[in-house]
């Protein structure tokens, strides 16, 4: 069923598929979030499959917003670091649409839509102007917004810092293969935030992925100039994001 006020996010991952209704006056989940493992392989058909499973039985028949760890332009998958090559130039707009009976979908990056989450809902809902949101995981993704507006498919994790891709050098991943410890990991992040405080001057980090649960452990331990804090929402702002592109207009 539809609701008003409401709208249906899901956040398709390397690992899992994950969906619910998101009221988009909280951005609180207004029921549990249903998952799936991702298929594998996780090609177009698998994941739409996932995804049309994941939506009978949430019982939605309203619009729907997906996150891809991708850059998607258009509805079209550009990029595939964690999912199925298959996908690279694939209309997942279509794809999906048709997956869900010809609804109105939007596709959006997953970074992307976390940091629409965070912006309004979450750790910088109280700061007007030039947002960047981090996650840190297997790699750097990265969302840029300006007064509350996205600036869709910014790959920030792959800038060069020093002779090196920023999330070759600082992802959390990185930490956890060569056994860094939380000092040693913070010096490589900020040299990472410098060079991009210094390339767009944010007002704010939001860090976000697993690692953003230590954040105690870390962020003080940070020497760069602008204000760094942890994501509030985790493992609900793809979902929440994805909900609110489908009001928001977002069509990268």
């Amino acid at each position: 069923m539809s609701a008003r006020g409401q709208a249906f996010g899901i956040d398709i991952g390397g690992s899992g598929v994950k969906g619910a209704l998101v009221d988009l006056e909280t951005g609180d989940l207004v029921r549990d979030r249903i998952k799936f493992a991702t298929p594998h392989p996780s090609t177009p058909s698998a994941v739409a499959e996932t995804v049309a499973k994941l939506v009978a039985q949430a019982e939605w028949d309203g619009p729907v917003g997906i996150t891809m760890p991708s850059v998607v332009v258009n509805g079209i998958v550009r990029t595939a670091a964690n999912i199925d090559k298959t996908w690279v130039d694939t209309d997942a707009a279509k794809l999906f649409s048709l997956a869900l009976g010809g609804r109105d979908v939007v596709v959006l990056n997953d970074a992307d839509a976390a940091g629409m989450a965070e912006d309004r809902f979450g750790a910088a809902r109280d700061i007007s102007g030039l947002v960047m949101l981090l996650t840190f995981g297997t790699g750097i993704g990265s969302a840029l917004l300006y007064h509350g507006t996205l600036v869709p498919n910014t790959e920030f994790g792959h800038i060069e810092v020093k002779g090196k891709e920023a999330e070759h050098r600082a992802a959390s991943s990185v930490k956890e293969r060569k056994n860094l410890s939380y000092k040693q990991w913070a010096a490589e992040v900020t040299k990472v935030l410098v060079t991009l405080e210094n390339l767009v001057w944010p007002d704010i980090f939001v860090a976000g992925g697993g690692i953003s649960r230590d954040a105690e452990h870390w962020i003080p331990l940070l020497g760069n100039r602008t204000p760094v804090v942890a994501a509030h929402l985790r493992n609900t702002a793809g979902i929440v994001g994805a909900a609110m592109a489908v009001t928001a207009g977002v069509a990268p």
